[in-house]
């Protein structure tokens, strides 16, 4: 299998591509897309999983029924999609923590760690606040 030249793609016609596929998904299905929902979803479905009765009774997860969707779905392909693009041009890698984390947070992993988690936190928090 040939890979793929290594130059990676211009971010501007990354960036208009994004955007006529935002455009044409919501012109198609109705519905934009997003990840933050999905994660929430995730939750609850291992929450029902593991035997929970409280999803079934949140507020929440009666507007928004924890299932795989379409939404669930683009998820798992922007990761699939994005491991076969790597492979594929070879570039694909495994790498712990980045140089500049490395550099900046020390050796420490439980440093890292939570400061990983507590900007995953405010990262999600502001998606949800910001409804999507």
């Amino acid at each position: 299998m040939a890979t793929l030249e290594k130059k990676g793609w211009s971010p501007y016609l990354a960036g208009a591509l994004s955007g006529v596929l935002s455009i044409f998904s919501v012109w198609v299905t109705g519905k934009y897309f997003g990840a933050s929902t999905t994660f929430v979803r995730s939750a609850g479905m291992v929450e029902k999983i593991i035997g929970s009765e409280r999803v079934a009774r949140m507020s929440y997860f009666i507007k928004e029924i924890p299932e795989i969707d379409w939404q669930w779905m683009f998820v798992v392909g922007i990761l699939i999609g994005s491991l076969i693009a790597s492979v594929a041009s070879g570039t694909f890698f495994w790498k712990g923590v980045p140089d500049m984390w490395a550099k900046r947070f020390g050796p420490s992993k439980f440093k890292r760690g939570i400061v990983a988690f507590l900007g995953g936190v405010i990262a999600m928090f502001g998606a949800r606040l910001a409804d999507g």
